[in-house]
């Protein structure tokens, strides 16, 4: 499954399908169906909500979404971390509402990430059940009008279901909510929201411009004039000429959709054995190191480590969400041992913060080699006037709501 998943992502970012492997090709016919197909049903359930046969559910707080046009890869979680703190920072309580798909690994991240802060996470496929459930229990505090209720009965019913679809983590004794983030929301119709942010993966915006499954797009390029934002992420990595053809890409559906430019800023890393160490960054300097990972976007992540002055990189990727088993861990160990016969030196691993969150029992298991995970956050990068001050301002302005200056920005 790992390989066909591997093949399949070969698949949709290659734009030469001619230049492609025997293999890959000969998938392409089925690839091709399967994605009319899915296109089909993309429209007919977007007819169905747009001639309101099927309903949306309308949360008493402001919902923003934060979601994309592709698979994995784009920046969408420390995006979410980031309103989420900003929120909390303001004095508004978020509420995270995100699927937990398999098995949880961003909702794990967000939670601990935010653990001091009058920030929860909702867990569960039915996002409006799980609201209702939040807003039932602890009532609400629309900022937009300071009005501070319990979840009335209207919502009563649907928040007895969200047992059923999911669970709720608290990260504190919770606070009214006072907004919701819709994470992985740009597809989500079944909420209304009041915002919505579409993430772009400035290394490869769009793969082969075609849908699931022959390319990355869940929707076409044309669902952009729904977004009210956009942000161009890994931007750091991206030669100018390329940040300007992705602005202009967006610009041509929706002109009038701020355009926002963001990336990914190492901190520290941190020993999978103990996540409470902090080991600075420039430990990696003059070391052997093997990059391992199964994010959207691994090569951000190795570009990153890149920075840091190993004198040797390689890497081993998997599928986004990939849970790594016990043959995997000894084929990783096995990498490690030939690195350290060939440079004399033992080799340091190092995994992201979402791949220690998955499993981070498994990681130990590397022992007697050192893995560490890198902690990341997301910054704003300045770029035609536009900087995270102008983020938060457009933010107020849509949401109708004042933010505190809070220094993370």
């Amino acid at each position: 499954m790992e390989k066909l998943r591997r093949v399949v992502t070969e698949i949709a970012y290659s734009r030469d399908h001619s230049k492609l492997p025997s293999l890959h090709r000969s998938l392409l016919p089925f690839l091709s169906l399967a994605s009319a197909v899915y296109g089909l049903a993309l429209s007919l359930r977007h007819h169905l909500y747009h001639f309101r046969l099927f309903s949306k559910h309308r949360l008493p707080v402001p919902v923003i979404s934060v979601g994309n046009l592709t698979w994995g890869g784009n920046g969408k979680t420390p995006m979410v971390e980031f309103i989420a703190a900003l929120l909390a920072d303001s004095g508004i309580s978020p509420l995270i509402l995100t699927r937990g798909y398999a098995g949880g690994d961003e909702a794990r991240m967000l939670q601990r990430r935010l653990i001091g802060k009058s920030a929860n996470v909702g867990v569960g496929t039915n996002r409006a059940a799980t609201a209702a459930a939040f807003i039932e229990q602890y009532g609400y505090r629309d900022p937009r009008t300071r009005e501070c209720l319990k979840g009335d009965s209207n919502d009563q019913k649907l928040g007895e279901k969200a047992g059923s679809y999911g669970q709720i983590r608290s990260n504190h004794s919770c606070e009214e909510i006072g907004a919701a983030i819709l994470d992985d929301g740009m597809q989500h119709w079944q909420l209304s929201r009041d915002l919505d942010i579409v993430m772009v993966n400035g290394l490869c915006p769009w793969g082969n411009h075609q849908l699931l499954p022959l390319g990355p797009l869940r929707e076409p390029l044309t669902a952009l004039w729904r977004a009210n934002i956009a942000v161009i992420h890994n931007a750091d990595l991206v030669p100018e000429q390329t940040l300007a053809s992705i602005e202009s890409a967006i610009r041509e559906v929706n002109k009038s959709i701020g355009v926002f430019f963001t990336s990914m800023a190492p901190s520290y890393f941190f020993d999978v054995g103990n996540m409470n160490s902090v080991i600075p960054l420039e430990a990696v300097s003059n070391n052997v190191v093997l990059c391992v990972s199964a994010i959207g976007s691994a090569d951000a992540f190795v570009k990153s480590v890149e920075k840091l002055g190993a004198i040797h990189i390689e890497r081993l990727d998997f599928s986004d969400h990939h849970l790594f088993q016990t043959m995997e861990i000894e084929m990783i160990k096995k990498q490690l041992e030939d690195l350290e016969t060939k440079f004399s030196s033992k080799p340091i691993v190092i995994v992201t913060e979402k791949d220690y969150d998955r499993d981070p029992e498994i990681l130990k298991h590397l022992s007697p080699y050192k893995s560490w995970a890198l902690s990341a956050k997301l910054q704003f990068v300045p770029h035609k006037g536009c900087s995270g001050i102008c983020f938060k301002n457009l933010l107020e302005e849509l949401l109708q709501v004042k933010l505190s200056d809070v220094p993370h920005i």
